[in-house]
């Protein structure tokens, strides 16, 4: 069974950062887009951003620009969601999702991933 963990979530003061990681077991993310979602209490589930497999990231939330960026180290078979300034507003549960492809689309459409992480709790209080 193909399967992503996630972990790096945690408690963080406004204004602070985390970096989430992706990793995979029993396949190599180098063939993967890996797209990031959130999901907030009382809300649905949204994209976040997604990197290509050649590392270029399509932004899906504009609320992140410029605060989080995505990068792979395919020596460690992980993908990495760096969060800072953090804000109460990105308080969630954050999934990572991989699809063998190598192009991020242009959507966050959640059917087109193939495997899902468990999820890492994201919260923002001072």
């Amino acid at each position: 069974q193909l399967q992503l963990v996630e972990s790096g979530g945690g408690l963080v003061q406004p204004g602070g950062s985390l970096r989430l990681s992706c990793a995979a077991s029993e396949f190599t993310l180098d063939y993967y887009v890996i797209g990031w979602f959130r999901q907030a209490p009382g809300r649905e589930r949204e994209g976040v951003l997604c990197i290509s497999v050649s590392g270029g990231s399509t932004y899906y939330a504009d609320s992140v620009k410029g605060r989080f960026t995505a990068s792979r180290d395919n020596a460690k078979n992980t993908v990495y969601l760096q969060m800072n300034s953090l804000e109460p507003e990105d308080i969630g549960i954050y999934y990572c999702a991989a699809v063998r492809y190598n192009f991020c689309p242009e959507q966050a459409t959640e059917q087109w991933y193939d495997y899902w992480g468990q999820g890492t709790q994201v919260t923002v209080s001072s």
